[in-house]
C-alpha cells in the first residue's frame, strides 16, 4: 500500500500532466482555430487577406429636396416624357380602324363645350372612345378607302350606338373624304401632334368662385391628360366631367396657379389666371410637338 501511495504522488507531481483542475481560466477557447486571423496569424492567411477585393458598398443618394426640384413655369415647362397615367384608351403612333358618318355640325361647338370654331374640320368621338371627355380637343388624321385624308379636332361626343372607332364627323369634313351620298365609309386614323397656332388658354366655368369652380383647357396641341389646383397641402388633382370640365367641388385651390399634363407627360405650370367665369385667358405656353 505505501509502495502504491508513493507511485500516485509521482504520477501526479510529473510535468505534463492535462488535469482539468490545471488548465488556466480561457485555455480552451485560446487553443480553438477561429475564422478571423489574429495579430501573428501566418503570413500565408496575412496575404490572403490583403489581396483579397473589397467588398463595394452602395450609398443610395439622399432624395431631394423640394428646394433642389425646380418648379415648371409658365417660361419653363416640366417634360417628363412619359405618358401619363390618365391619358385614355387613344394612344400615339396606333391606327385604329373604324367608319366614319357625318353630322350637321352648325356653328361647331358640342359636347366639349369649346363653343363656336370658325373652321369645321371637326368631328364627334364616338362614346367608347370618348370617354368622359379624354378625347377633346384631339387632332386627328382620318384617312379613307381612296386615299384621301383630312386632319379633324374632336370637339363633340358620338352617343350610343357609334361603336368604337367611329367617327362622326362634320358635313364639311366628310365631303373632303367621299361624296357625301356615300353616308358611311370605312376609315382609319391615327392621333397627331400638329403645329398649334397660338398658345393655349384657360376658361373657368359659369358660376366659379373661390367656393367652387371648374376649369377648362383650350386650345391645346395633345390631348390633355391631367389637370391640378395648387392648394396649401400641395397639388390637386381634379376629376373629369363629360362635358370637359375639372371640378374643384369645395373650391380648393380655385383661383391659384393651375397645372395641365397632357398625354405625353408634359407638364405646364401656368400662374395668374384669374377667377372669371366664361372668359377665355391666354397663357405663355403650349405643349411639344410630337
Amino acid at each position: 500500500m505505501a509502495v502504491g501511495v508513493l507511485a500516485c504522488l509521482a504520477l501526479t507531481l510529473l510535468p505534463g500532466s492535462r488535469s482539468g483542475a490545471g488548465l488556466p481560466t480561457g485555455a480552451s477557447v485560446a487553443a480553438a482555430p477561429t475564422n478571423a486571423p489574429s495579430s501573428s496569424g501566418s503570413p500565408a492567411a496575412e496575404a490572403g487577406a490583403a489581396t483579397a477585393s473589397p467588398q463595394p458598398t452602395v450609398t443610395s443618394p439622399p432624395p431631394p429636396s423640394a428646394a433642389s426640384v425646380p418648379t415648371p413655369s409658365a417660361s419653363s415647362p416640366a417634360r417628363t416624357g412619359s405618358p401619363a397615367s390618365s391619358a385614355g384608351r387613344i394612344k400615339p403612333s396606333i391606327s385604329y380602324q373604324g367608319v366614319a358618318t357625318s353630322y350637321a355640325a352648325g356653328d361647331g361647338n358640342g359636347a366639349c363645350l369649346y363653343g363656336p370654331s370658325g373652321d369645321l374640320m371637326i368631328a364627334a368621338m364616338n362614346h367608347t372612345d370618348y370617354e368622359s371627355a379624354k378625347a377633346c380637343g384631339a387632332y386627328v388624321r382620318v384617312r379613307a378607302a381612296n386615299g384621301n385624308s383630312i386632319t379633324v379636332r374632336i370637339v363633340n361626343e358620338c352617343p350610343l350606338p357609334c361603336a368604337p372607332g367611329q367617327l362622326d364627323l362634320s358635313q364639311e369634313a366628310f365631303a373632303k373624304l367621299a361624296s357625301p351620298s356615300l353616308g358611311r365609309i370605312p376609315i382609319t386614323w391615327t392621333l397627331l401632334s400638329p403645329a398649334a397656332p397660338d398658345t393655349l388658354s384657360i376658361r373657368y366655368k359659369t358660376g366659379s368662385s373661390r367656393f367652387w369652380c371648374g376649369v377648362q383647357v383650350i386650345g391645346h396641341r395633345n390631348p390633355v391628360a391631367v389637370l391640378e389646383l395648387r392648394t396649401a397641402s400641395g397639388w390637386r388633382k381634379l376629376p373629369r366631367t363629360d362635358y370637359n370640365y375639372f371640378l374643384s367641388a369645395d373650391g380648393s385651390g380655385c383661383g391659384g396657379a393651375i397645372r395641365v399634363t397632357d398625354l405625353y407627360g408634359e407638364q405646364l405650370t401656368v400662374e395668374g389666371i384669374a377667377l372669371k367665369p366664361d372668359v377665355a385667358q391666354q397663357t405663355r405656353v403650349q405643349f411639344a410637338r410630337h
